[in-house]
């Protein structure tokens, strides 16, 4: 697992994802190329906050588990 857990936070840091609704992404284009990969790109940072809580929460679960 120490091997896998920065392969994998590496694998998906370089990934592009699309985080916008349609809507917010038609609204957003309309602004220009620029703001349209801020607001995604802002989009992707908050909602990595609750993820990585969520997901050291979970690991942190399972450890103590498999452990008993």
């Amino acid at each position: 697992m120490k091997k896998i857990g920065p392969l994998l936070m590496i694998l998906l840091c370089s990934v592009q994802a699309m985080a916008q609704c349609s809507l917010c992404t038609k609204t957003a284009q309309q602004l220009g190329e620029g703001p349209a990969k801020g607001l995604n790109s802002g989009i992707l940072y908050l909602a990595l906050t609750p993820l990585l809580i969520i997901g050291i929460l979970g690991f942190r679960w399972w450890r103590s588990n498999r452990e008993q």
